[in-house]
């Protein structure tokens, strides 16, 4: 599978340095789009110089917007939304691309650190308690020790949700699916597709044979509050308004995602026995 049948999505926003970093290289094989969202260094210069066709933008329009305004103009068969600080493979691709011909829906590669250590990008079901759970707050950290999920070299894993720094699908069903939901400026839009997608039958999945470095430092793990506390509490809002069932048990998460419910956590199977894709639909 040729890997020029991909188009790469970054939005950036002052990501000068971080691009230089992280996407140095030689040819692209895919087309890489990127979105600049009015940087106030040379974030776009940097793109282009690189060889990506850059969109710049005259204001911060958010992530989510960004994304589907590439997402409109992509060309390729499969797109990849990465982020800046993601180091991307473009062996890794061909690996991505055949997992969806398979199973469709989205699928992710296993996050690295800068150190090598694997990053838990993909998720369980976003309970409220979970999330707390994940700032290592205690009890909750060890009753949802499950929240966080990696895969092993050779595994893949149904995840309810993967991390936005690298998101793989087919365009046809991103944007059939309507991409990414612009009510979110920053922050859980990918607990909110990831949600979606299998709503729609489409799993959702993370490749521990596909392994990109991302050189990730959370804005918001710092104590002291900043915009970026500010707009991830604006998007817990918006996210736990549209899926109370994570917030306040009722109704159960299984019951309204049965079908997540279901294969979340458990290995996704090559192919069906009869060499088709497999199904996603509830029965």
């Amino acid at each position: 599978m040729a890997t020029s049948r991909w188009s790469v999505v970054t939005v950036t926003y002052n990501s000068a340095e971080t691009l230089r970093r992280c996407w140095l290289g030689g040819a692209r094989p895919y087309e890489w789009i990127v979105v600049d969202n009015c940087s106030a260094d040379d974030s776009a210069a940097v793109a282009a110089e690189l060889g990506a066709r850059v969109v710049r933008l005259p204001e911060n329009v958010g992530f989510a917007r960004a994304n589907n305004l590439a997402l409109r103009q992509a060309a390729g068969e499969y797109v990849l939304f990465a982020n800046p600080d993601l180091e991307v493979r473009t062996d890794g691709l061909d690996t991505l691309g055949r997992h969806l011909d398979a199973h469709g829906g989205l699928v992710a590669p296993q996050l690295l650190s800068s150190e090598g250590v694997p990053q838990a990008n993909g998720r369980g079901f976003p309970y409220a308690t979970a999330k707390l759970g994940n700032r290592k707050l205690w009890p909750l950290s060890r009753l949802h020790a499950s929240y966080r999920m990696v895969a092993d070299p050779g595994e893949v894993r149904y995840v309810a949700w993967v991390m936005g720094a690298a998101v793989a699908g087919r365009t046809a069903d991103l944007v059939a699916l309507g991409g990414w939901n612009e009510r979110f400026f920053l922050y859980y839009e990918d607990h909110e597709l990831g949600l979606r997608a299998w709503r729609h039958g489409l799993p959702v999945a993370l490749r521990g044979d596909v392994r990109w470095t991302h050189h990730w430092a959370r804005a918001t793990n710092s104590l002291r509050w900043s915009r970026a506390h500010t707009l991830e509490l604006q998007s817990a809002r918006i996210f736990f308004g549209m899926f109370p069932e994570f917030l306040i048990g009722m109704p159960p998460a299984s019951r309204r995602h049965r079908q997540a419910a279901r294969l979340i956590g458990s290995t996704v199977p090559q192919v069906s026995r009869t060499g088709e894709p497999v199904s996603t639909t509830d029965g």
